[in-house]
């Protein structure tokens, strides 16, 4: 079934998991979401979808200032409203 799926299927798939709708409103079943979900990520790796562009990609930190907050404004922080107090 996945090496049958076209690319716009694909993307109706994964904007329906998204949306948690199918395109006509419907909502999707949890049984729906999980079958969609699987057949979407299927689909990912036998397609060699880039890895950030696949669905749940999340971008990994390294260790070093970014990862440790050194350099962060307390605005980007979400600490303004605390230091705004002092």
């Amino acid at each position: 079934m996945i090496n049958q799926m076209t690319p716009a299927i694909y993307e109706s798939l994964k904007q329906a998991v998204s949306l948690r709708k199918w395109p006509d409103g419907r909502r999707l079943t949890p049984e729906q979401t999980e079958l969609c979900l699987e057949a979407v990520m299927r689909f990912e790796v036998e397609n060699n979808v880039p890895e950030e562009n696949r669905v749940g990609y999340l971008e990994q930190r390294t260790c070093g200032a970014a990862a440790s907050g050194a350099g962060v404004t307390p605005e980007m922080a979400g600490l303004a409203r605390d230091a705004a107090r002092d």
